[in-house]
């Protein structure tokens, strides 16, 4: 039987990563895990104070890793074309892509054209251009992409959201068959309620559904992208959906 703690750190020491929307929530944390155990890595958000925050916590936690950022707007196709850069440069390749960035909204109903065209090109097109330029640079690699239980369950309401949710878990399966033949692994996470900016409750609410088991903490997402990426090149994890046991969908 492996030592799963030594295990765990040999196979993510070193690995060059880069984490999309991880200066909040899920990719904060996602950032804060990998870099203690060992993990180079690159994250981007939209404001530097995010970036400087994440990395100094990183700092803090006396992680046997690294964390450097960008601030990026990955709805523009220039802003991903200079994170790449910024790839190249920092991480000199890349063994890792977690597609994490994305906003909420609501239905279709809400807005106009702009605002849902911003949201799509946020929380679907950037998977897609991102996707493309991590596997250009990959060897062996493996590529996360957050999606959302919302894909099935498809609220009211949320439309649009539910939208860029289908389309990632649509592209997820349709490029995992496109890439496999070169060995890049491509994995679906599906979380449902997630403690981040995305749930409006108030802080003490969302503790309170926590404690409930209706809602998850960060951490919880981030372990199991930790576990998806430690298996062994031979095993795939396909696509995983993790909801709080109480969140009833």
């Amino acid at each position: 039987m492996k030592d799963l703690n030594s295990y765990w750190t040999e196979r993510l020491s070193g690995k060059r990563i880069l984490i999309t929307g991880g200066t909040t929530g899920i990719g904060r944390e996602i950032t804060l895990l990998l870099t203690s155990l060992g993990a180079s890595c690159l994250i981007c958000g939209r404001h530097q104070e995010q970036i400087d925050e994440t990395i100094s916590a990183a700092d803090l936690g006396g992680s046997s890793g690294s964390c450097k950022g960008i601030v990026a707007d990955l709805a523009k196709g220039e802003d991903i074309g200079s994170l790449f850069e910024e790839v190249d440069q920092q991480l000199g390749g890349l063994d890792v892509l977690i597609n994490n960035a994305a906003l909420g909204y609501g239905g279709v109903m809400e807005g106009g054209y702009d605002d849902w065209a911003y949201i799509i090109q946020t929380n679907l097109i950037a998977y897609l251009a991102c996707s493309r330029e991590a596997a250009k640079r990959m060897e062996n690699g493996h590529i996360i992409n957050i999606g959302s239980m919302s894909a099935d369950v498809r609220e009211e309401g949320s439309s649009v959201y539910v939208a860029t949710k289908a389309g990632i878990q649509g592209f997820s399966e349709a490029f995992r068959k496109e890439i496999n033949p070169k060995n890049i692994k491509v994995t679906l996470i599906e979380p449902g309620a997630v403690d981040t900016d995305m749930q409006l409750a108030s802080a003490e609410d969302k503790l309170e559904q926590i404690e409930n088991k209706q809602m998850l903490p960060t951490e919880d997402i981030a372990m199991a992208v930790a576990f998806c990426l430690v298996q062994d090149e031979r095993c795939d994890i396909v696509s995983m959906q993790i909801r709080p046991h109480l969140q009833l969908i």
